[in-house]
Protein backbone atom coordinates (compact mmCIF):
# COMPACT_ATOMS: atom_id res chain seq x y z
CA UNK A 1 0.00 0.00 0.00
CA UNK A 2 1.57 2.83 -0.80
CA UNK A 3 2.41 5.09 2.42
CA UNK A 4 1.21 8.56 0.99
CA UNK A 5 -2.24 7.35 0.33
CA UNK A 6 -2.39 5.61 3.60
CA UNK A 7 -1.69 8.64 5.13
CA UNK A 8 -4.61 11.01 3.22
CA UNK A 9 -6.79 7.95 4.19
CA UNK A 10 -6.29 8.40 7.64
CA UNK A 11 -6.67 11.83 7.83
CA UNK A 12 -9.85 11.47 6.00
CA UNK A 13 -11.08 9.32 8.19
CA UNK A 14 -9.81 11.51 11.54
CA UNK A 15 -11.31 14.55 9.95
CA UNK A 16 -15.03 12.30 8.87
CA UNK A 17 -14.70 11.32 12.95
CA UNK A 18 -13.94 14.98 14.24
CA UNK A 19 -17.05 16.11 12.16
CA UNK A 20 -19.35 13.47 13.53
CA UNK A 21 -18.00 14.12 17.27
CA UNK A 22 -18.75 17.85 16.16
CA UNK A 23 -22.16 17.64 14.65
CA UNK A 24 -23.25 14.74 17.73
CA UNK A 25 -22.82 18.26 19.85
CA UNK A 26 -24.90 20.30 17.30
CA UNK A 27 -28.27 19.17 19.31
CA UNK A 28 -30.01 21.16 22.22
CA UNK A 29 -29.96 17.55 24.80
CA UNK A 30 -27.65 18.05 27.65
CA UNK A 31 -27.27 20.52 30.26
CA UNK A 32 -27.02 24.59 30.06
CA UNK A 33 -26.37 27.01 31.82
CA UNK A 34 -28.90 30.05 31.36
CA UNK A 35 -27.20 33.54 31.14
CA UNK A 36 -28.82 36.91 33.12
CA UNK A 37 -29.04 39.22 30.46
CA UNK A 38 -28.09 42.18 32.72
CA UNK A 39 -25.30 40.40 35.22
CA UNK A 40 -24.00 38.21 32.58
CA UNK A 41 -24.15 35.45 35.13
CA UNK A 42 -25.89 31.90 34.98
CA UNK A 43 -29.15 32.15 36.41
CA UNK A 44 -30.14 28.78 36.05
CA UNK A 45 -29.20 25.10 35.18
CA UNK A 46 -31.86 23.78 32.85
CA UNK A 47 -31.38 19.87 31.37
CA UNK A 48 -33.19 19.20 27.81
CA UNK A 49 -34.35 15.86 27.03
CA UNK A 50 -35.72 14.76 23.82
CA UNK A 51 -38.57 11.37 23.94
CA UNK A 52 -39.56 10.50 20.39
CA UNK A 53 -38.40 13.41 18.49
CA UNK A 54 -40.00 16.18 20.80
CA UNK A 55 -37.66 18.45 23.65
CA UNK A 56 -38.47 19.33 27.08
CA UNK A 57 -36.16 21.54 29.21
CA UNK A 58 -36.70 21.32 33.11
CA UNK A 59 -34.70 23.65 35.66
CA UNK A 60 -32.19 21.88 37.56
CA UNK A 61 -30.93 24.41 39.67
CA UNK A 62 -31.39 27.89 40.73
CA UNK A 63 -27.72 29.79 40.07
CA UNK A 64 -28.43 32.86 41.08
CA UNK A 65 -26.44 34.10 44.73
CA UNK A 66 -29.16 34.42 46.81
CA UNK A 67 -31.62 32.19 45.18
CA UNK A 68 -34.20 30.10 47.02
CA UNK A 69 -34.12 26.86 45.57
CA UNK A 70 -37.59 26.34 47.52
CA UNK A 71 -39.28 28.77 45.20
CA UNK A 72 -42.96 28.34 43.50
CA UNK A 73 -43.30 29.73 39.97
CA UNK A 74 -46.20 31.65 41.35
CA UNK A 75 -46.52 33.60 37.81
CA UNK A 76 -47.75 31.27 36.31
CA UNK A 77 -51.03 30.67 35.18
CA UNK A 78 -51.03 26.35 33.14
CA UNK A 79 -50.26 23.38 35.15
CA UNK A 80 -47.31 24.68 36.43
CA UNK A 81 -49.04 27.09 38.58
CA UNK A 82 -47.71 26.95 42.00
CA UNK A 83 -45.09 24.03 41.11
CA UNK A 84 -41.70 24.24 42.51
CA UNK A 85 -39.07 25.88 40.32
CA UNK A 86 -36.39 23.05 40.86
CA UNK A 87 -38.10 20.61 38.44
CA UNK A 88 -40.21 22.92 36.44
CA UNK A 89 -40.75 22.13 32.66
CA UNK A 90 -39.92 25.11 30.92
CA UNK A 91 -39.88 24.00 27.61
CA UNK A 92 -42.46 22.21 25.85
CA UNK A 93 -42.32 20.34 22.34
CA UNK A 94 -39.95 21.68 19.85
CA UNK A 95 -39.02 19.56 17.28
CA UNK A 96 -35.96 19.78 14.82
CA UNK A 97 -36.98 21.34 11.60
CA UNK A 98 -36.23 19.10 8.54
CA UNK A 99 -33.07 17.52 9.75
CA UNK A 100 -31.13 21.36 10.10
CA UNK A 101 -29.46 22.55 13.66
CA UNK A 102 -32.57 24.17 14.61
CA UNK A 103 -35.84 23.12 16.78
CA UNK A 104 -38.61 25.00 16.40
CA UNK A 105 -42.07 24.72 17.15
CA UNK A 106 -42.72 24.50 21.18
CA UNK A 107 -43.27 26.77 23.82
CA UNK A 108 -40.61 28.41 26.12
CA UNK A 109 -41.99 29.71 29.62
CA UNK A 110 -40.41 32.76 31.45
CA UNK A 111 -41.22 31.35 34.92
CA UNK A 112 -41.03 34.91 36.16
CA UNK A 113 -43.41 36.61 34.44
CA UNK A 114 -45.56 32.93 33.88
CA UNK A 115 -45.73 33.82 29.81
CA UNK A 116 -45.30 31.61 27.15
CA UNK A 117 -43.35 32.15 24.25
CA UNK A 118 -42.61 30.95 20.29
CA UNK A 119 -39.39 28.65 20.55
CA UNK A 120 -36.57 28.24 18.17
CA UNK A 121 -33.57 26.74 19.70
CA UNK A 122 -30.40 27.13 17.58
CA UNK A 123 -26.85 25.74 18.55
CA UNK A 124 -23.60 27.84 17.52
CA UNK A 125 -19.89 27.50 18.20
CA UNK A 126 -19.85 23.82 17.78
CA UNK A 127 -22.43 23.50 19.92
CA UNK A 128 -20.84 24.65 23.21
CA UNK A 129 -23.52 27.81 23.34
CA UNK A 130 -27.32 27.82 22.13
CA UNK A 131 -29.23 30.72 20.97
CA UNK A 132 -32.61 30.33 22.33
CA UNK A 133 -35.44 32.94 20.68
CA UNK A 134 -38.13 33.18 22.65
CA UNK A 135 -41.43 35.62 20.93
CA UNK A 136 -44.75 36.53 20.31
CA UNK A 137 -45.33 37.14 16.40
CA UNK A 138 -42.37 39.27 15.39
CA UNK A 139 -41.47 40.30 18.72
CA UNK A 140 -39.04 38.51 20.97
CA UNK A 141 -35.91 38.13 22.41
CA UNK A 142 -32.82 36.19 22.29
CA UNK A 143 -30.60 34.53 24.84
CA UNK A 144 -27.00 32.76 24.52
CA UNK A 145 -27.31 29.55 26.31
CA UNK A 146 -23.77 27.99 27.47
CA UNK A 147 -23.48 24.36 27.69
CA UNK A 148 -22.31 22.43 30.91
CA UNK A 149 -19.06 20.17 30.26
Amino acid sequence: MNTAFAFKTSLALAAGLLSAAAWANMTPIGTWHSIDDKTQQPRSAIVITEAQGVLTGRITQLLREGADQNARCTACTDDRKDQPMIGLEIIRGARQDDGRAVWVGGRILDPENGRTYSLRLTPIDGGQRMEVRGAIGPIGRTQTWVRVQ
